[in-house]
This record gives structure tokens, C-alpha cells and sequence, in this order.
């Protein structure tokens, strides 16, 4: 059990695991970092995981796998056989004596195990299960074969990233599974904390392709509904690019950042040229721009480039691999990556709780090391029971009663706000007419409209759920009403680089002063100490440094960046981070800081990087199209249409499947039967499913692949999702009325909790200071007190140079 003496793991819950692979063993991790007590329970032969090598590495089952072993640090491992009546009442009386359960089977499967959410309540009625899938529980593609690779095509990004007139590639590193992990995670810990007010836990189902469309495709649904216009297939610019010595990565998503660089690079007439100020209008004149930043960039090392770039603030970082983001003067200064006792150096937990320690790696379980620990123990009394019986009267959404003020822009933070809102909390964010929230200028579209700043994608998709309020920090009376809301709050988000709340006297100490227990919730790009404390950063400048690009792009081509990902990959991880603080401050009455880097959520995310190099000296790279673990796997041409068929064959019996559709003399080769024999010969099936597909339609296609139980996916422009009757069914897009946009499709959590009912959100997203009568009223502010901070441009609901 964790120990109750480790005040650095404050969520102290059992956790049964039943899941298998990336998803679930990252939601475990994530847990067990938190406090959980994890027990795996492992089919007979283990968990699959434990033989993944992805350097070829051979691998002692017992033991597990590198990817393995960092997964499953310090929990323990029990064996049994669930698909027996004698395993299935084990793993039942175990379930009764846990807080948590977590499964990642097909749906439908644990509960024809007799180990559904009804038969686990009948023992414990306070216990969640949390169930993990790929397209989630319900809607026709419930039960449809997938791999990551495909939900990359289902939800849009594959199709987006490369060259016009070129095959798309997909992202490596199987970033979607962690995804689905870090949702799964911060679902659980909100419905641990809803049993312990009610006595009743709850069935979350979390949607593998709902977590990656809500992150790999930023909010581009919510788009289309503003401009009809397809994405196309294009890579950033600028982005990676060339230097004298390797790659360098840059991110210019304002207009000033824009014409920084421009200057920069000594190109000014590039960035006075007000076509190119829309960062999508400069793939047209791609290999003109390419060429001039190239003619600069290569002049220049990587550490000159940095130097110069960052004088500019213009976001920039080294591009990071397995083994230069151990090395790197940032990481290691902050001590980011720590022994684990296999042999190997992983990034530690993403998030510090104030001035506690970070918890010790503990040494990962054999195969059933823990079997007879585990079955004398579920007889044993929950150590940690809830409430007693259920309470109706508890609220379902387990945040009812929170107050947040969140000093939030872009997408990270207003991701974070807004999910707290769907769970209960009342958010205000707060803004300026002087300085909105810089992405309401990103979205460019409806830029002829008199009110173009609300129609932002990401703004209006990251911000539903929350009220708005516009205060002017640079003025006293600002800040004194910023602090007397903070004195009515629980929590303080904050998204910014470390000096600007400082900078306008709203630094921790502040805070504290309103309100000495105060959680405080940041999420800078880089920390708020070391060498890099001060630099701007966005998701890709993250993508950049810690090696998630790195994985992605052609083998022999430059990397690329996944595009954003890390915003909401950060956004779970500080919420993780806030529910201990919260935990902590329950037991002590003590109020800490969190702060969770951008760049170490990444970092943990793309670990196996590291790990494969400081044990063995492996540099994992690119592999376009293809992947170590399945095979065969690629983007395939399809009759005469512009798009593509993706297939990822996962098993053996799917390779069987898709050989008995492609009827092709020349794979009735026993060596085919394998997944070494597959990647040995991936050309020649590449050429018969080629042959195969000529004569097709994409959709056609697809269908008969699925039908056949191999997964499969068109590639699709993620502007025309808003249809596709997987996501109708779940209820996915929640209409409400905007009130400058209209009728808005928001896209909700990729969760679904059984006692919070689609649609989640209760408020679309706010207008520029929609609610400072509201909330100021709510102060104590009368209307002639407001209308003179109207006049005095302290408040307002237009941008002050409009």
C-alpha cells in the first residue's frame, strides 16, 4: 500500500490493473506517482508489454522490457487467469477490495468476464472502473479494429502533416496511447474523489481516437464550422529547420513572432509582406521561405542560433533525442531525468509539489513476484474506505463548489480550466483588452468581422465551460480585484512564462497573502528555474526539445513536429498535480505550488527514447510510415481518389485476414507468419496491397478491411469529422449557442463519466470579458463602480487598440 508517511504521494488508493500495453500502464504509472498502491494482475505468460523491444533488443520476459520496467516502477505483479471461473472470483474479490479498477480490453469483454462495473459494485459499491478502448464503449465502430496508427488517420492528423503531392506521415511513438493513459488518469483521480463524497463510484470509458482527436487536430472540427475551407497537407514554417551542426527548432504562432523572425534571418521583406502573416498561406511559397531561412540557419550551430533567436523571443529550442535530452544544460541542471534501479535514466514525475521531495523510482515487479502477496490480501479490509453508504444528496460532477481563477491563454491552460468546469468548478478567466488571450487572434478566419477575435478554433474549443472577465493588470485596481477573487478561490491556474504574473505583483507570495491556502497551478514551457526559465515556448517548441519530433518524419527526411500535442498532454499532468495538492491540503490545511513543465510531461511521454539509450546506447529515430511493432503498416494509394488507405496489422491473425483479402500467390509464405518476417519482406506486401487497392474507392476499401477484422482508416481532412457517426453516437460534439458565433459544435471530454451525462459543458465558450458585471457584482461592486472602471479602460469587452 503506499505509505501514508510519503507526504509526496498524497493520493493513497488501490488501484487493480488489469489492463495490458502502453494505455493502461501509463494511466497506472501516472497513478502510482500520485500515491496509488498498483496492483497488476497479469494474464498467464504476462502482460505483452513485457517483450516489447523496440531496438531489437533481446528481452527476459520475466523481467520485462525496458518500456516495460519504467511503466510499472514500484508496483506489484500478480498472475492470474481470469478466463477461468477459479481466476475470474480472484480477480473479482480483489476488484471489491480496490478504490480504482482499470481495464483496456475490447468493449464488452469485462463484463462477459463477470468483471463488469455491476458485478464489482455488488462488493463495493464505491468502487470506478475505468475502462480504456479505442473508439470507446458504443456507437457502430465500437468494436472496430484499431491500432494508434489508424486513429491518427480517423481523427484527421495523418492526413494533414507533409508535402502537398506527397504520401502524409503519421507521428511516431505512439503518442495516442499515452494520450488515452493521461486521460484515463486524471478521469479516475476526479471519480476517486466524486466515491469519497457520495459512496458511489462510477464507470468512466475513455475513447482512445476521442483523446487524440481533442489534441492531435486542435479543435479544427470547431474550425470548419467558421470556414469550409480544407486543411490540406503542409508542415510549419517555419519549424524544424537545417543549422551548420543539426537541427533547429522554431514556432511562431504570433504575428510579431513572425516578423521577428523575419528579421532575424535577415529576410524583413518577408515579414512586411501581409500575406504571410496567416501561417497557412506560407506553405504556398514553401520552398522560397525554406530556402532564405535555410541560407541563414546553416551559417549558424545550433547553440548560436538559440542565443540569437531567444534575444528576439522568438520560440526556439535544440531538436532532442534519446540521447541529447539527458545532456542538455536545462534538464540537468533541474535534475529532470533519475536512476531507475534496472540500469537506466528516466525523466522523473512531470510535476513538483511545492518544496516536497520527488518520490524514489522503485524497482519494477517480476512476472507474478507478487501472486501469493496479492491473493492472501483480498480478504483484507479496504484500508481506505469511503463514505458510508451512498449519498444522493453528493454532487455527481466531483469539482460542484470550486471556484478557479485562471490567468490562462492559448490552449494548455484553458484546456486545464475548462475541464475542471465540465467536472463542476466555477472557472473565471481573466484577460485584458490591452493583452486578450493571443489566440483569439490565431484562428484566421472571419478576419472582415467587426468581433473576428472570437471566432479563434482553439479559443472557443478550449474555453467552453468558463466565465470571462477582462482586468488590467498593469493597473493597481486590477490587481486589487484580481486578488480579492483570489481570496474567494481554491485554485490559481496559471499558463504564462514565469515573469508575467510575477511582473505584475501577483507573484506565489501574493497569492498567499489572499489566500494563505491557496493551490496555485502553473504550466510554464520550461520551468520556473534553470537556464531556460525565461523563454517563450509553445507545444511545438516543446515537440521540438524533448524527442517527440525526433520520432517523426521520413527515415531519411528531416524530423517534424506532431503538432501540439503537448498543450493537453501538459493540461492532464498539472491536473494530476493539482488533485494531490488538493489531497495534501485536505489532510495538512497546507496550500502548495504546482508546477509542471510542459517540456517534462513530453519528456515522460517520449521516455523510451532515453531509456533505450542510457541502457544500451540505442538512438531510436524515424520510420516515416512503418513501425518495429506492426507490420505490415503504411499509407497506401487507392484508384483514382487524393486520398489514402492507412492499414496497421497488429496480430498475426490480422496479417492472416488481410492475406485471405489481397489473394496473392506471393504471400503464401510461411515466413510471412511472423512479425520479423513481415518487416523482412514489408516491400513485396506493400506491392500486393498496392495492386490490390488500384482498382478501389478509399471508403470501399476500408469497409471490407474492417469487415475483415483488420484495422484500417481513410485518410481524412480533420475539418470533415463533424459527421462521422462514431462520434454522433457518443454524443461527441455538444450544440450550444454562441453569442457572437452562433450555434457552436464544442467537442467535449474524451471521457464519459456514468454519473455526468453528455453534454458536459454548461456554458459555451465566453466572449471577451462576457462576464465582468457578473462576476464583479459578485464582489460587491455596484453598477456605478463598474461602469467607471469601463471608462477608466480597467474593464471592457474590446480589444483597447480596436
Amino acid at each position: 500500500m503506499a505509505d501514508s508517511r510519503d507526504p509526496s504521494r498524497p493520493l493513497r488508493f488501490r488501484l487493480l490493473d488489469l489492463s495490458t500495453g502502453i494505455s493502461g500502464g501509463y494511466c497506472a504509472k501516472l497513478l502510482h506517482d500520485a500515491g496509488a498502491d498498483v496492483v497488476k494482475l497479469e494474464p498467464p505468460g504476462g502482460d505483452p508489454l513485457r517483450t516489447r523491444s523496440a531496438s531489437g533488443r533481446p528481452v527476459d520476459p520475466v523481467a520485462g522490457s525496458l518500456l516495460f520496467q519504467y511503466l510499472h516502477a514500484g508496483h506489484r505483479s500478480a498472475v492470474v487467469d481470469i478466463s477461468t471461473p477459479a481466476g475470474r472470483d480472484q480477480a473479482l474479490a480483489l476488484a471489491t477490495k480496490s478504490d480504482v479498477v482499470l481495464e483496456n480490453f475490447e468493449p464488452g469483454e469485462i463484463e462477459s468476464l463477470g468483471l463488469g462495473p455491476d458485478a464489482i459494485h455488488t462488493g463495493n459499491l464505491a468502487a470506478t472502473l475505468v475502462s480504456i478502448s479505442a473508439f470507446g464503449r458504443g456507437g457502430p465502430w465500437s468494436n472496430r479494429a484499431a491500432t494508434e496508427f489508424t486513429l491518427q488517420a480517423w481523427c484527421g492528423s495523418l492526413d494533414g502533416r507533409g508535402i502537398p503531392g506527397l504520401p502524409p506521415v503519421g507521428i511516431g511513438g505512439r503518442t495516442g496511447d499515452f494520450m488515452a493513459g493521461s486521460a484515463a488518469a486524471s478521469a479516475a483521480v476526479a471519480a476517486w474523489f466524486a466515491a469519497r463524497a457520495s459512496g458511489r463510484g462510477q464507470h468512466i470509458d475513455v475513447s482512445t481516437f476521442e483523446a487524440m482527436l481533442l489534441s492531435f487536430v486542435a479543435y479544427q472540427p470547431i474550425f470548419a464550422q467558421f470556414d469550409e475551407k480544407p486543411i490540406g497537407r503542409s508542415i510549419e514554417i517555419p519549424s524544424i529547420e537545417p543549422a551548420a551542426d543539426g537541427w533547429v527548432g522554431f514556432c511562431t504562432i504570433t504575428r510579431q513572432q513572425w516578423s521577428d523572425f523575419t528579421v532575424l534571418i535577415g529576410h524583413p521583406e518577408l515579414g512586411e509582406d501581409d500575406t504571410l502573416a496567416y501561417a497557412g498561406n506560407r506553405m504556398q511559397r514553401c520552398d522560397e521561405i525554406r530556402d532564405a531561412i535555410a541560407e541563414w540557419t546553416t551559417k549558424h550551430t545550433v547553440d548560436e542560433i538559440v542565443e540569437q533567436a531567444s534575444l528576439f523571443r522568438i520560440p526556439v529550442s535544440p531538436v532532442g533525442n534519446g540521447q541529447t535530452v539527458t545532456e542538455m544544460d536545462h534538464i540537468v541542471e533541474r535534475g529532470v531525468f533519475v536512476g531507475h534501479p534496472a540500469g537506466f535514466r528516466q525523466p522523473r514525475r512531470p510535476y513538483r509539489l511545492g518544496a516536497l521531495p520527488q518520490p524514489q523510482v522503485q524497482p519494477s515487479p517480476l512476472l507474478g513476484r507478487h501472486t501469493d502477496e496479492v491473493l492472501e490480501g483480498a480478504s483484507e479490509r479496504r484500508p481506505f474506505p469511503p463514505a458510508d453508504g451512498p449519498s444522493e444528496a453528493a454532487a455527481a460532477r466531483p469539482f460542484e463548489g470550486m471556484t478557479v481563477v485562471a490567468f490562462v491563454a492559448f490552449w494548455a491552460g484553458p484546456f486545464a480550466a475548462s475541464y475542471l468546469a465540465a467536472l463542476g468548478a466555477d472557472v473565471i478567466k481573466i484577460e485584458s483588452i490591452q493583452r486578450p488571450d493571443g489566440m483569439r487572434f490565431g484562428g484566421g478566419v472571419k478576419l472582415d468581422h467587426p468581433q473576428m477575435y472570437e471566432f479563434s478554433a482553439v479559443t472557443q474549443g478550449a474555453t467552453v465551460g468558463l466565465r470571462a472577465i477582462t482586468l488590467d493588470l498593469e493597473r493597481p485596481e486590477g490587481v486589487d480585484l484580481a486578488l480579492r477573487l483570489v481570496e474567494r478561490a481554491d485554485l490559481v491556474l496559471d499558463n504564462f512564462s514565469p515573469r508575467v504574473l510575477d511582473g505584475f505583483g501577483l507573484d506565489e507570495a501574493a497569492l498567499r497573502r489572499a489566500r494563505p491556502d491557496i493551490v496555485i497551478g502553473r504550466l510554464p514551457a520550461f520551468g520556473l528555474d534553470g537556464p531556460w526559465r525565461d523563454r517563450g515556448g509553445f507545444a511545438m517548441t516543446v515537440e521540438q526539445a524533448s524527442g517527440l519530433a525526433w520520432r517523426t518524419g521520413h527515415e531519411d527526411g528531416q524530423p517534424l513536429v506532431p503538432r501540439g500535442q503537448c498543450d493537453v498532454l501538459g493540461a492532464y499532468h498539472l491536473l494530476l498535480g493539482i488533485f494531490c495538492a488538493l489531497e495534501h491540503r485536505a489532510t495538512t490545511g497546507e496550500g502548495l505550488l504546482v508546477e509542471t513543465p510542459l517540456v517534462e510531461a513530453a519528456l515522460n511521454v517520449a521516455a523510451e527514447q532515453s531509456i533505450e539509450w542510457t541502457a544500451d546506447g540505442v538512438l531510436l529515430g524515424r520510420e516515416g510510415n512503418r513501425s518495429f511493432e506492426w507490420a505490415p503498416q503504411g499509407v497506401y494509394p487507392c484508384g483514382d481518389d487524393d486520398r489514402y488507405v492507412v492499414i496497421s496489422v497488429a496480430t498475426d491473425d490480422q496479417w492472416h485476414s488481410l492475406r485471405a483479402l489481397l489473394d496473392d500467390p506471393a504471400l503464401d509464405d510461411r515466413t510471412l507468419d511472423s512479425l520479423v518476417g513481415r518487416r523482412s519482406h514489408h516491400d513485396r506486401i506493400d506491392a500486393s496491397i498496392v495492386a490490390w487497392l488500384r482498382d478501389q474507392h478509399v471508403d470501399d476499401a476500408v469497409e471490407r478491411l474492417a469487415a475483415a477484422g483488420v484495422p484500417a482508416a481513410p485518410t481524412l481532412d480533420a475539418r470533415r469529422l463533424n459527421d462521422l457517426p462514431q462520434l454522433t453516437a457518443r454524443g461527441w460534439f455538444e450544440a450550444m449557442e454562441h453569442p457572437v458565433a452562433g450555434t457552436v459544435l464544442y467537442e467535449s471530454l474524451p471521457m464519459t463519466f456514468s454519473d455526468v451525462p453528455r453534454p458536459m459543458y454548461r456554458r459555451p465558450a465566453p466572449t471577451l470579458g462576457q462576464h465582468n458585471h457578473e462576476v464583479l457584482r459578485e464582489l460587491g461592486l455596484d453598477e456605478k463602480a463598474i461602469a467607471a472602471l469601463e471608462e477608466e479602460k480597467v474593464i471592457g469587452t474590446r480589444p483597447a487598440w480596436l
